[in-house]
């Protein structure tokens, strides 16, 4: 899950990962849902599965105490007696390539982009390795994650020039001699990789290397990945009027209702997407000219902030990322075959309409 979507992209204030259970365990059978309940920890022991994977976690804020006065503690008694391990993958695969809105956008036939990619998410390695060993040391970044931009993999730039160094009395140079300043036919390479990647990265770069000391340098990189964010944009397979669009969200997500501003005047066709709460990307959506926004648990207020000029629709928040079960089942069943991956039947959806 974690090659997928790593902990380091989830929000601050989220708490993604290993909830309940050792580490160590080995896993039986997963179990997927989009939250975790007691009864999918039931569902759970009935189907023989020691893993939940539930996009939201079960535990958020923290606990005190666990006496099972709420159905949060109540959840985790019952699976810690029965030894489920609880594991939540929430706003980092949101974050990631192909995460909840993605396929959110794909349930609309919605082809196009990350509405807002993520900054600060990737770095600059630049370092100096003898000729002699350029394609080893290369080859071993490769493998830790370096050099991947988009659809290409195994990125680099290398330039040449003389290296100089005068080793001390101390020192165990792989090659020079004490005292003597010492010239070498070194290259100069330059990749990118994503920045929580970099221990794995340097400990990669060492490992490798020939010298006792390696000289190289890391960067902050200002920009974007176009791969990993937050919400999703692109356009429908056809133009509809408004009046179509709202039928088309509600046969294609089966819903029974949803809440919108007032109908434009104009077809829709430029669409951007946020599963869960996203009524922070409106002013994104506005700014990307769409001529709708698609997400849900926008709040009153937040209804005046499209100024009649993009479409809000709330569809609901179970109804806007319940399509990530799905996604994690077919992840899932093609990385590993050699036990049960199965997606809850427990609808836990907590709203009801009348």
């Amino acid at each position: 899950m974690e090659a997928w979507a790593p902990l380091a992209w989830q929000e601050s204030y989220d708490n993604a990962g290993l909830l309940v259970g050792d580490a160590s365990t080995e896993v039986e059978g997963v179990l997927i849902s989009l939250d975790c309940t007691e009864e999918v920890v039931e569902e759970a022991i009935k189907k023989g599965c020691n893993l939940i994977i539930s996009h939201h976690p079960i535990i958020f804020s923290g606990l005190k105490r666990i006496t099972g006065a709420s159905y949060v503690e109540r959840t985790v008694i019952k699976a810690i007696q029965n030894n489920i391990a609880l594991y939540a993958s929430h706003t980092n695969i949101d974050h990631a390539p192909l995460g909840v809105s993605y396929h959110l956008a794909a349930k609309l036939g919605i082809k196009g982009q990350v509405l807002k990619p993520m900054r600060d998410a990737l770095k600059a390695l630049h370092y100096y390795v003898p000729a002699t060993h350029e394609h080893s040391v290369r080859e071993a970044l490769h493998t830790a994650g370096a050099g991947n931009i988009g659809e290409y993999s195994s990125c680099s730039f290398t330039s040449e020039g003389l290296g100089r160094f005068q080793p001390s009395t101390e020192a165990n140079p792989h090659t020079g001699t004490a005292n003597v300043l010492s010239e070498v036919n070194e290259v100069k390479i330059e990749m990118i990789f994503p920045a929580h990647l970099t221990s794995a990265i340097l400990t990669a770069l060492k490992s490798a290397h020939p010298y006792e000391e390696v000289a190289y340098s890391i960067y902050s990189l200002d920009n974007s990945w176009e791969n990993v964010g937050s919400g999703f944009v692109g356009n429908l397979e056809k133009s509809l009027s408004p009046e179509e669009f709202l039928v088309f969200v509600k046969k294609r997500l089966g819903l029974q209702a949803l809440k919108h501003t007032a109908l434009p005047k104009g077809p829709i066709s430029r669409v951007a997407v946020c599963g869960g709460a996203g009524s922070f990307l409106i002013k994104e959506a506005m700014k990307q000219s769409c001529d709708a926004y698609i997400t849900s648990d926008i709040k009153y207020h937040e209804f005046f902030d499209a100024e009649n000029q993009c479409l809000l629709l709330d569809v609901g928040h179970y109804e806007s990322e319940v399509m990530i079960i799905e996604a994690i089942h077919d992840y899932l069943s093609k990385k590993i075959s050699n036990f049960a991956v199965l997606k809850s039947e427990t609808n836990t959806n907590p709203v009801r309409f009348a």
